[in-house]
């Protein structure tokens, strides 16, 4: 099966809501035999797609920056833990172990990541399937604002069709199933 990015918050101040996203997230990709790459951390939505994951019997690989390691918030359980030296770091060699990218709502750490790899997959420098899960709306004032972008031509129609979008976890995985088959 395919290695899974998924970007998230570490905030620990998040609403439950949002940590059972993250719980039901680790446990699809584990039910469907996927493997969770996660930006390596232990604590808000990272720490609770990773557990939800493990708790279903899934395999996880964490990448982490020495930096967020010595602040103890790695993912010591992980099945395959990478420490890097710097955040860009960190970002490369998760776009590397990666087959797809998962977007669950989160702050800026979230959106750099995901525009990150968008930005790649429209320079053609990967094809590999991103999915933003747009849960109650969460991305759509974004997906509105970026519509306009290309409307404006500051953004080809072709970039618009490389992010896909589903409004719940079980869809946003039939569609990297689905591009991944």
């Amino acid at each position: 099966m395919a290695n899974v990015c998924v970007f998230c918050a570490s905030s620990r101040t998040l609403d439950d809501r949002w940590l059972a996203l993250a719980t039901e997230t680790g446990e699809e990709l584990a039910r469907r035999g996927h493997t969770l790459v996660s930006g390596g951390g232990c604590v808000g939505m990272m720490g609770a797609v990773v557990e939800g994951a493990r708790a279903a019997g899934g395999r996880t690989i964490g990448v982490i920056p020495q930096s967020l390691v010595d602040l103890e918030v790695a993912d010591l359980d992980s099945d395959e833990l990478l420490v890097t030296d710097s955040l860009a770091d960190r970002k490369t060699l998760m776009d590397e172990k990666s087959d797809a990218f998962v977007a669950l709502p989160g702050g800026l750490g979230t959106l750099d990541e995901l525009f990150e790899v968008w930005t790649t997959a429209t320079l053609a420098l990967h094809a590999k399937p991103m999915v933003i899960v747009d849960v109650d709306g969460f991305y759509r004032p974004l997906l509105d604002w970026i519509r306009g972008l290309g409307e404006q031509r500051f953004l080809k129609p072709a970039a618009l069709d490389l992010l896909m979008v589903a409004d719940s976890v079980p869809a946003a995985l039939d569609l990297i199933d689905a591009r991944l088959t």
